[in-house]
């Protein structure tokens, strides 16, 4: 358990940051959710707006350091190259 005022305080701050990036985690998910029940349904204009959308808020967790960098490039990428290959079949 805490003990000092500084480590009392860190803890709390830890509690409320953990509380929003849930909630950003949270967030960017469902993003993603859509896109894979757009390619899941086989809607090519769907996937592909849902793609544009979710990718702006996968990038935003990386600025807010929900999710690192690459993280976020490889899972934009793998969407891209399905919603790619739903347009072309």
């Amino acid at each position: 358990m805490a003990n000092t005022p500084q480590s009392k305080k860190r803890a709390r701050q830890t509690l409320r940051r953990t509380e929003v990036n849930k909630a950003r985690r949270s967030r960017i998910r469902t993003y993603l959710r859509k896109v894979e029940e757009a390619i899941a349904s086989g809607n090519a204009d769907a996937a592909r707006e849902a793609l544009k959308s979710a990718q702006p808020e996968l990038m935003r967790g990386v600025t807010r350091g929900v999710y690192h960098k690459n993280t976020a490039a490889r899972k934009i990428s793998r969407l891209a190259a399905r919603v790619k290959a739903l347009s072309a079949a």
